[in-house]
């Protein structure tokens, strides 16, 4: 089985409150991208890397990261305006003797081999899996976010990450219906949910953050000297 690794990386960084884009902001000596594209290069398991940054920073992207570190696995590609089309933009891109496609955020930089071994193990055997962590905190369901209707049961709810690994012909798929549909997707994973199929959850860690605030950012600056 061939597997190819998309990982979208054309945010902006506005939540970040930084000038330079979220993909290129610096985490200790490498940048963001960086971290993540040397951890999926190191997977025996990931034939191929593509990724999606923004159109006018690919130069930069190949300069400063693909070619400064040797990352023969990588290949990109533009990104879209949201997440949904540069992922699609990628699915595009991949090689024609791929079997199955692992998604995976490029501003998440603390991935490991151990969680990339396990969810390809499951999406072999069930079609789909993703990542994710129990929900610790208390949720509360609100339609219009004045009043507390109920309080659901927490035991029930997880919290999705990124690895997630699909068969390619299955997130092509899902991809075609949701552009026809118009389909609003927070994340890979429920496009395919959308299609009745089941993904199988892996245990992920609640290490494995997404760098979306300066919040984040600092907890990643403590993370990366561990």
């Amino acid at each position: 089985m061939k597997v190819a690794a998309i990982v979208p990386s054309a945010g902006r960084g506005r939540r970040l409150k930084s000038r330079i884009e979220k993909p290129f902001v610096k985490l200790g000596d490498k940048s963001i991208l960086a971290h993540t594209l040397i951890r999926l290069s190191k997977s025996k398991y990931i034939n191929e890397i593509v990724v999606s940054v923004a159109r006018d920073k690919i130069d930069k992207a190949k300069r400063e990261i693909v070619d400064k570190y040797c990352l023969r696995k990588v290949k990109l590609v533009a990104g879209g305006k949201e997440r949904k089309d540069s992922v699609f933009n990628a699915l595009k891109n991949i090689s024609s003797g791929i079997d199955y496609v692992l998604i995976h955020d490029g501003i998440r930089p603390f991935i490991t081999n151990k969680f990339i071994t396990s969810l390809l193990k499951a999406a072999f055997r069930f079609r789909a899996s993703i990542l994710a962590v129990p929900v610790k905190p208390t949720l509360k369901f609100s339609q219009k976010g004045q009043f507390i209707k109920y309080t659901p049961d927490r035991e029930y709810y997880w919290e999705a990450q990124t690895p997630q690994v699909f068969r390619r012909d299955l997130i092509e798929k899902a991809y075609r219906q949701a552009g026809k549909k118009k389909v609003k997707a927070t994340d890979d994973s429920m496009l395919v949910e959308m299609m009745g199929v089941k993904p199988k959850i892996v245990m992920g860690s609640y290490s494995n953050i997404k760098i979306t605030t300066e919040e984040d950012l600092a907890l990643a600056k403590i993370l990366i000297m561990k």
